[in-house]
């Protein structure tokens, strides 16, 4: 299926390794250009030499901490310089991030800057852009929120859903369609920690229909679709990437 995604531009946060990086694959497999924004230049190199040799358009890295007080302004910045325009923006950084019921204050305020408060400030620096080209689709990785322990992460993603709904509310009338990608249990470095030794198995053999845990193609599959154009109806939506699970308290 042509998703009519040849000469398009995206920008995609936290591309160097898992989700982040598959979706910046697949989406430069499919013709996009991507700007590749991370932390880790080697990883960020590496991402280039693999999309080259798989035949697709080698994305143009930008080394840059999302959490940094000007790290959005200098992103949307390279972004409108290198790429010209924007016709796309993941918005993927994030970690998972759990805390005591009573605890210090720092794992808050530095989780909710990077989950929620960066990703916001990165799509406003970029919006006007958007606005005025009357046209863009934003997309905002979130994460399983329905847990039974206290994550600032899943805290922050929860607002990041309220606010795409918001944001899509408004935007309709710009062209530019929000919508947000809930992974299940996806077979990354945020997720492998807590499901050591043979647990993952038994974990997805009782709860999960398709058996295993998700990986990070599943959910660039889903990703490179819901920015194209054969999803232009469908905004302030959250689509699953699951397995089936639907079972998100542990």
């Amino acid at each position: 299926m042509d998703l009519y995604l040849n000469g398009k531009t995206a920008v995609v946060t936290g591309a160097s390794q898992g989700i982040g990086r598959a979706i910046a694959k697949e989406l430069a497999a499919e013709g996009v250009k991507v700007l590749a924004v991370g932390r880790n230049e080697a990883l960020l190199d590496s991402l280039k030499a693999e999309v080259a040799g798989a035949g697709g358009v080698e994305p143009v890295t930008f080394i840059q901490d999302l959490v940094a007080p000007d790290g959005p302004q200098k992103i949307a910045a390279a972004a409108l310089s290198i790429l010209g325009q924007v016709d796309i923006l993941i918005n993927n950084a994030g970690r998972s991030r759990p805390v005591d019921v009573v605890g210090p204050e720092e794992p808050w305020v530095e989780s909710m800057t990077l989950d929620f408060d960066r990703q916001r400030q990165l799509t406003q620096q970029l919006l006007p852009h958007f606005i005025a080209r009357r046209q863009g689709a934003i997309l905002n990785l979130i994460s399983t929120y329905e847990l039974r322990t206290i994550n600032v992460s899943a805290v922050a993603k929860a607002a990041v859903v309220a606010w795409s709904k918001q944001l899509a509310g408004q935007l309709g009338q710009y062209g530019i369609r929000v919508n947000c990608l809930q992974p299940g249990l996806i077979d990354t470095e945020n997720i492998r920690p807590y499901f050591p030794g043979d647990e993952r198995r038994k974990f997805a053999e009782r709860e999960i229909p398709l058996g295993d845990f998700g990986q990070p193609q599943d959910m660039a599959n889903m990703a490179v679709f819901l920015v194209s154009p054969r999803a232009g109806y469908i905004t302030g939506s959250v689509a699953t990437v699951d397995g089936g699970m639907r079972y998100h308290a542990f």
